[in-house]
C-alpha cells in the first residue's frame, strides 16, 4: 500500500490539500476525491522522466498552495466544494513493472472501494492498465467505460520483448475483461503508429477511435457527443485518461513521445471540463508528463489545469443534482453579481 510522500522530490500534496493515508481508513473516510501519484517510467520506449511528472503537476502553479482554487466559469472550488484529499505516491521502482502496476492497482481499489474518485498523477501510460483495473475491481469487470484522450492507441501486443509498456494498456485492459473494447472511445490519435495488424485487432473488439482527421472534418464537439452516448450505454461510470500528448508539442513539449498535429490546450481544457461536468466520472488520470523536456512548465502547467478542470467540473455537477440547475456557458462571469457592477452613466 502507498505510503504518504514523494520519491523524486520534495514531500508536498496537490496544491496544499489535506493528506491522507491508504493505511488508516479513517484519513479518507467522506472523501469525494483522493489524488494518488504514480512516478512511474519503466513502460517508456523513447524519452523517460515521466517518473518527475507527479511532482510537477502537483506543484506547477502561480497562485500559491493554499487547497483553493475558484473556477471562474464554472463557479465553483473543486478543492473547497469537494473534500479531495491527496495520499502521496505508490511506491513503484521503474525497474520492475510486474511488481508496480499491481501495487497502483491495489492502491486505486482502495479508494474507489471507499466511494471517492481516484485521480492519479502519472507516470508513463503504462499506470492505465492499473488505475483503471483498479476501478473496474470496485465497479465490476465491464462495468466502466473509457474515455481517451491521446495520440497513439496504446494497443500494441508484445513491444521490445514485453506484454507491459505505455503503448500496452489499452490491449490488456480489454483482453482482461476489465474494460470493454465496445464501450472503449479514443480522441485525438494521430500519426504514424499503430500498424494495420493492430487496426485489424482494434476493429474486431469494437474499439472506437477518432483520428484527428474526422474531428477536424467533423468537429470535436460532434464527435464529444457521440463518445459520450456510447460511453454511457450500458456502463455505470466513465473512466478518464488523459495523455499529455494528445495536446500538440507547441501546447505539451515536455512529454515522452510528441506528435505534431494534435489539440490545442483549450480544446482539451474544454473537452475534460464538458466529460467531467455531463458523464458519471469514476476515475481520471493524467500522464505522459515528462518536466525534463518541459519548456517553461508549459506542460506541467497544461497538466494541472486539467485536473482543476475535472475537480470544478465534478463538483458543478454535483451542485447541479442537488439543486436542479444547469451551468450556461454563455453566463457573464458578473451576471449574478449585478450589485458589483456600477453604471457607467
Amino acid at each position: 500500500m502507498p505510503r504518504y510522500g514523494a520519491q523524486y522530490g520534495p514531500d508536498v500534496t496537490f496544491l496544499g490539500i489535506d493528506r491522507c493515508d491508504l493505511d488508516d481508513p479513517g484519513s479518507f473516510a467522506g472523501a469525494d476525491v483522493v489524488v494518488l501519484g504514480a512516478p512511474f517510467d519503466g513502460g517508456t520506449s523513447h524519452r523517460p522522466g515521466t517518473r518527475f511528472g507527479p511532482q510537477a503537476i502537483r506543484t506547477t502553479d502561480y497562485l500559491g498552495h493554499d487547497g483553493s482554487r475558484p473556477s471562474l466559469a464554472l463557479r465553483t472550488d473543486g478543492l473547497r466544494d469537494l473534500r479531495v484529499l491527496d495520499a502521496g505516491d505508490v511506491e513503484m521502482f521503474s525497474g520492475d513493472i510486474e511488481a508496480a502496476l499491481p501495487a497502483l492497482r491495489a492502491a486505486v481499489a482502495t479508494v474507489a472501494r471507499a466511494g471517492a474518485i481516484p485521480v492519479v498523477l502519472g507516470g508513463d501510460h503504462s499506470i492505465t492498465y492499473a488505475d483503471a483495473s483498479g476501478v473496474a475491481d470496485a465497479f465490476g469487470a465491464g462495468r466502466v467505460s473509457m474515455l481517451h484522450f491521446d495520440a497513439h492507441a496504446d494497443t500494441g501486443d508484445i513491444e521490445f520483448g514485453s506484454l507491459w509498456g505505455h503503448g500496452q494498456p489499452m490491449r490488456r485492459l480489454i483482453e482482461s475483461g476489465a474494460l470493454r473494447g465496445d464501450r472503449f472511445l479514443q480522441i485525438g490519435l494521430r500519426g504514424y503508429w499503430p500498424p494495420p495488424e493492430t487496426l485489424d485487432w482494434m476493429a474486431a473488439q469494437r474499439m472506437r477511435s477518432y483520428e484527428m482527421s474526422e474531428i477536424g472534418a467533423r468537429g470535436l464537439p460532434a464527435c464529444l457527443t457521440e463518445a459520450s452516448g456510447i460511453a454511457t450505454d450500458g456502463c455505470e461510470g466513465v473512466f478518464l485518461s488523459v495523455d499529455i500528448d494528445v495536446c500538440d508539442p507547441g501546447h505539451a513539449p515536455g512529454t515522452g513521445t510528441p506528435e505534431p498535429g494534435g489539440l490545442t490546450a483549450r480544446e482539451l481544457l474544454d473537452s475534460v471540463r464538458r466529460i467531467c461536468l455531463e458523464l458519471p466520472v469514476v476515475g481520471v488520470d493524467v500522464v505522459e508528463v515528462s518536466p525534463p523536456y518541459d519548456s517553461a512548465d508549459v506542460t506541467a502547467a497544461l497538466a494541472n489545469r486539467v485536473v482543476l478542470e475535472a475537480l470544478s467540473a465534478i463538483a458543478r455537477r454535483r451542485r447541479d443534482a442537488r439543486h436542479g440547475t444547469r451551468w450556461d456557458p454563455a453566463l457573464p462571469l458578473l451576471a449574478d453579481r449585478p450589485d458589483v457592477v456600477e453604471d457607467p452613466a
